[in-house]
């Protein structure tokens, strides 16, 4: 086996592949009936690309080329797709799509593990069905009358939340996609109302969920409040649901256990479902939300299709909205018939998933004139030069601006968090200290490095103490807000959950750390009971995804690195109501916007073509 692993054993040595894709690798030799150099490599760049979030690997990428080291040196030529292909079916362990073999290699050239290719599989034919099929027993009537209520013309242009609410009621599923500030939040309370007074509607089981413990939170805020914002009867907003859930809380962890309470001989008791921030559910549990979910259910996503993508492996969202040009001609006449407008219909003989879409194009928080709005629409589109020009411009009292690199931003963001310990000073209430908190947050693009969330929280915090904000030497001192980085069921603490280290009056003033409760209240936790946690003066922008802030510091890596992106940039941008700065030089900048995220994924062509 020493001349199979001969090529891989180089690529670790390189850094180029990590001890659990080798270790796959040789598993897979030691099973195979002609094990070989080509088995070995596959294996082992299809176990790193599962691990960097890739459903699958695609060997177009790597075929018929050198296959070249970081010295740049060539290390061995890799066959045409065709011979690659071969000898890999040959080997005993790869099968085609339907077969039981640990990797599953289908025509495309597209690699997978066996349970990335079914949950992807699986996860094709039951988005294929559901928007297949609409909901049965929908009054056209009292949804005409119901939007014309609730959605109330106001010129000539397309009223895009009207469309998705429309859509929610007439389909089984529908995905609602938009960019921050248009509207998912209001457009879920109307259509919820609107499914409310269909034939029947007062008796639906509706359930609202998100992927983390801080998305269903701010689900569960934005909805509570806003249902005073809307004139509609109080017993009609009061049959409307007001707690949210996590999946894996909604699913029924098993521990010790992938599987979920709930799946398809145990599915949720459930009419409708409504889960926010649908990009960052991975391939594997919307498969399982799906097969959990019963046939007669609405099933409504939503999300930023434009955001980052899931930390698992796939791109669900994005691979789901890719192929929408429009509905059909024949559902284009139905929401013409029930909202009195309809967009554009596709003629290209599209997908029945078509009628299931929905983009929100208007934004009500940035305008047309918006630096910060242009800024996201610039970056957002690749355009590089315009980006460029905004943050060198700067905007309205400085809503954007750039920050050199050689400026300390661990002395502005500590100048910045100052206010908390000020008004900690005061003995102001934990409502008071928060709302400062939450008004300000540094991003930081990596989690390791100069940069990184770990070295700017710790250069903050010192940063503080020479202020004398923080004094004494303890690590729990008054002001720390930390974040859960792990699900504690027993607590009820969510990976993302964001508290404050306070003292506790309740026991007698020692410290404790104080999370808010989507009523209002707060609990107050010991820190030696807390799960794995860190400091979040700094936190990445995957895990700010389902928040906002008035302020957004922008930390970047002085250097490129192939994790940055144009979707982590827009992801950051779009978490500041107010102002977004960025420390940043040209190039890397450059790079980000040009450098769009890629997952290795088939589902698009399953649900498109």
């Amino acid at each position: 086996m020493r001349d199979e692993r001969r090529l891989i054993g180089q690529l670790q040595g390189q850094g180029l592949l990590s001890d659990l894709d080798v270790y796959f690798a040789e598993l897979l030799l030691q099973k195979s009936d002609q094990p070989s150099e080509l088995l070995a490599l596959a294996a082992a760049v299809t176990s790193r690309a599962t691990n960097e979030g890739h459903v699958c690997f695609d060997l177009n990428e790597m075929a018929d080329r050198p296959l070249t080291g970081l010295d740049g040196q060539v290390i061995a030529s890799v066959p045409s797709l065709n011979d690659w292909s071969a000898r890999l079916r040959q080997s005993g362990v790869v099968g085609t799509p339907g077969e039981h073999q640990p990797l599953i290699l289908n025509a495309s050239g597209r690699l997978y593990l066996h349970r990335y290719w079914k949950y992807e599989h699986r996860l094709g034919f039951l988005l294929d069905e559901r928007a297949g099929r609409q909901a049965p027993d929908v009054d056209e009537s009292v949804l005409r009358t119901g939007l014309k209520q609730l959605f109330p013309n106001t010129g000539d242009e397309i009223d895009w939340q009207k469309q998705a609410a429309a859509t929610a009621v007439l389909q089984r599923l529908s995905v609602i996609s938009g960019g921050p500030g248009t509207g998912k939040t209001t457009t879920v309370m109307r259509l919820l109302a609107l499914l409310r007074q269909q034939p029947g509607g007062e008796a639906l089981r509706i359930a609202l969920a998100a992927p983390t413990g801080k998305a269903a939170a701010r689900l569960q805020e934005a909805i509570q409040q806003s249902r005073g914002s809307h004139q509609l009867p109080p017993s009609l907003v009061d049959s409307l649901p007001a707690q949210a859930s996590t999946l894996h809380r909604l699913l029924g962890v098993r521990h010790g256990s992938t599987d979920f309470v709930h799946n398809r001989g145990n599915p949720l008791a459930l009419d409708v479902l409504v889960l926010d921030e649908a990009s960052m559910v991975d391939v594997a549990m919307m498969a399982k939300l799906l097969e959990a979910l019963p046939d007669f259910a609405r099933l409504i996503l939503l999300g930023d299709k434009d955001q980052l993508a899931s930390v698992e492996a796939g791109a669900v969202l994005g691979d789901i909205c890719s192929g929408y040009r429009g509905p059909t001609p024949l559902f284009a006449e139905q929401l013409q018939r029930v909202a009195g407008e309809s967009p554009p219909p596709d003629s290209s003989d599209p997908r029945a998933l078509a009628d299931s879409v929905v983009v929100l194009k208007k934004s009500y928080r940035f305008d047309s004139a918006s630096p910060i709005g242009r800024l996201a629409g610039a970056v957002n589109t690749g355009n590089f030069k315009q980006a460029w020009e905004l943050l060198e411009e700067g905007g309205t009292a400085a809503e954007i601006r750039r920050i050199p690199v050689t400026d300390d931003t661990a002395k502005l963001a500590a100048g910045r968090y100052a206010k908390i310990f000020e008004m900690i000073g005061k003995e102001l209430a934990p409502s008071e200290i928060f709302a400062a908190l939450n008004d300000y947050r540094v991003l930081c693009a990596l989690q390791q490095g100069h940069d990184g969330v770990i070295a700017i929280n710790r250069r903050i915090e010192a940063e503080l103490r020479i202020r004398g904000d923080i004094t004494g030497d303890s690590e729990w001192f008054q002001g720390r807000p930390v974040m859960v980085t792990r699900n504690s069921y027993g607590l009820g603490l969510y990976n993302g959950d964001v508290g404050i280290a306070l003292s506790n009056p309740q026991a007698g003033g020692e410290i404790s750390v104080v999370f808010p409760v989507a009523d209002g209240s707060f609990r107050w936790i010991a820190p030696a009971r807390l799960p794995e946690h860190q400091t979040v003066f700094a936190m990445t922008v995957h895990k700010s995804q389902g928040s906002e802030f008035n302020e957004v510091l922008l930390q970047l890596p002085a250097r490129d690195n192939p994790l940055l992106t144009r979707e982590l940039l827009y992801t950051a941008i779009t978490r500041a109501r107010s102002r977004f700065h960025i420390s940043t030089e040209l190039e890397v900048f450059r790079s980000l916007v040009h450098r769009q995220l890629r997952r290795n994924s088939g589902l698009a062509e399953v649900l498109w073509q």
